[in-house]
């Protein structure tokens, strides 16, 4: 099954901007393929007001988020894969979504393998009388 985050995303980012209220996506900058102005990094994530009076081509994509912004009066292009979004939420209020991390993002860590019992010892069973 495909990941839901892009499609959060773009809820909430529409009623935001359908409640007049500017939209901004904290994103974790050490993710790779994050392509962020340096200066804007703290602490290893970034703070992106993602308004439309504040960005220029902005493509809510299924797999980044791309868009024209200025920086220190420069327009540079951002780029942020989806995975690498932590949260969208209104600037004003601070209302919005903290975004959980995707099931096939995270691998799970390989399992150690039981003993094998033997059959000279007796199964011991882990349950215990309680009185």
């Amino acid at each position: 099954m495909t990941s839901n985050r892009p499609y959060l995303i773009r809820a909430i980012y529409e009623w935001i901007g359908d409640n007049q209220l500017t939209p901004y996506l904290l994103v974790d900058a050490s993710i790779p393929g994050v392509a962020v102005p340096a200066q804007a990094i703290k602490d290893g994530r970034v703070v992106l007001n993602v308004a439309s009076r504040a960005v220029a081509r902005l493509d809510l994509g299924n797999d980044q988020i791309s868009f024209m912004a200025r920086f220190s009066g420069v327009s540079q292009q951002v780029k942020v894969p989806v995975q690498a979004v932590l949260a969208i939420y209104a600037q004003e209020t601070g209302q919005g979504m903290m975004l959980p991390r995707d099931d096939n993002e995270l691998e799970p860590p390989p399992s150690p393998e039981p003993p094998e019992p033997t059959e000279d010892a007796p199964k011991r069973s882990h349950l215990r009388v309680v009185k």
